[in-house]
């Protein structure tokens, strides 16, 4: 199973996930190992304070189908872990477990929602990155089930299998490795080392209900009716760009396990197993702003090109604030890793001088009052 995807198709939230997720665990050889000694961590995407219809969260029924699949196979210890963007506490932590619906669904099933909010060093070989510090659930854990959600990314083009993973890095610390490394494609390379960190045993990928547009908060709802993974990240991501008709190598993180040499440039259909006509390409599925055109570069005239050293920097999608619509609540200066952020008389502003475009204000928006906005003065 080193490459193989599988996929299901389902038609909603109900019985069919629960099945659907037993299948994925009945396939996956690691899956064979567990028992009452193991120690299972949960991992959704739990990006920020938001119910399951929003599609931005991993939805309940998938977390508790993952839940009732370990128990199965005699797992007593079940932890359900992760950390938003933003501040990183307990308090804030119950309030997400809540809203998201994990809150009951864990009480339900007898399994934990970590609150603690405790981190502690790991080591890596990575290429950029020589520690991490990681939650503490991620280092106690034997076998992590990483449960991302179908989404698209106004930075990466997508977040699922490997992106969902830097949720295992606590809080603000985040915020750093944006400043740390700000362009596209060190940062890929950082999501690499950390994946290859953590090694989740295996995926499950909630494409239920899935987010298309301006994605990972941003975006719009879209019904897939999806549930797919396995034991390879990188697999699966380079499947669910074919399916959105996303470029894998326009995506940073899988440039740089391509050139790894840790993956091809495209999936393989051979991978697929179970539903295999549902990994085909998706009409008129929408990618970002961001990534309708990946070359900003080539809006500009010729000369320009030639004679602006770093014009597609300067001329590349940024932030923009829709004042009518800001709230002032400030989450956004929060996160920003920058500090370019202001509110002043109740509206949010940004310094365009010091912006890194690394999105994190649009994500954590509450009210969808951050755009993406491409640069428009020059047209094709």
């Amino acid at each position: 199973m080193e490459h193989t995807v599988w996929i299901y198709s389902v038609s909603g939230y109900g019985e069919e996930v629960d099945e659907a997720v037993e299948a994925l665990f009945a396939a996956s050889p690691r899956a064979r190992e567990l028992g009452p000694h193991t120690k299972a961590l949960i991992k959704p995407n739990l990006l920020a304070k938001h119910v399951p219809d929003h599609a931005v969260t991993t939805h309940p029924a998938v977390v508790a189908a993952c839940i009732r699949a370990l128990q199965r196979r005699g797992v007593k210890r079940i932890v359900v872990a992760d950390s938003p963007g933003g501040l990183y506490n307990s308090a804030l932590m119950r309030g997400v477990y809540q809203v998201s619906g994990l809150a009951d669904v864990c009480r339900e099933l007898g399994a934990e929602v970590y609150t603690d909010c405790k981190s502690g060093p790991r080591e890596t070989e990575g290429k950029l990155v020589r520690r991490f510090e990681l939650l503490e659930p991620v280092l106690e854990a034997d076998f992590i089930v990483n449960v991302p959600k179908f989404k698209t990314h106004v930075m990466t083009g997508m977040s699922c299998a490997v992106k969902n993973l830097f949720g295992t890095v606590p809080g603000l610390q985040k915020a750093e490795f944006h400043m740390r490394f700000p362009e596209k494609e060190p940062f890929g390379n950082m999501l690499v080392d950390l994946c290859e960190t953590v090694r989740p045993s295996l995926t499950v990928v909630d494409g239920v209900l899935a987010m298309e547009g301006d994605g990972p908060a941003g975006g719009t709802p879209r019904p897939l009716g999806l549930i797919l993974g396995g034991e390879d990240p990188y697999a699966i991501d380079l499947t669910v760009c074919g399916m959105m008709g996303l470029a894998p190598m326009a995506v940073p993180y899988l440039k740089a396990v391509h050139d790894r040499g840790l993956c091809p440039e495209k999936a393989d259909e051979t991978w697929l197993e179970g539903d295999r006509a549902a990994a085909a390409p998706i009409a008129d599925f929408r990618l970002p702003e961001s990534y309708t055109n990946i070359n900003f570069s080539n809006r500009a005239p010729r000369a320009i090109r030639w004679a602006v050293p770093g014009v597609e920097k300067w001329i590349a999608p940024r932030p923009k604030i829709d004042t009518a619509r800001c709230i002032g609540c400030g989450k956004c200066a929060e996160i920003c890793p920058g500090h370019t952020i202001r509110v002043e008389k109740g509206k949010a502003h940004i310094d365009p001088k010091g912006c890194i475009r690394c999105f994190c204000c649009h994500e954590m928006c509450p009210v969808k009052a951050i755009e993406v906005k491409r640069f428009r003065l020059f047209q094709m």
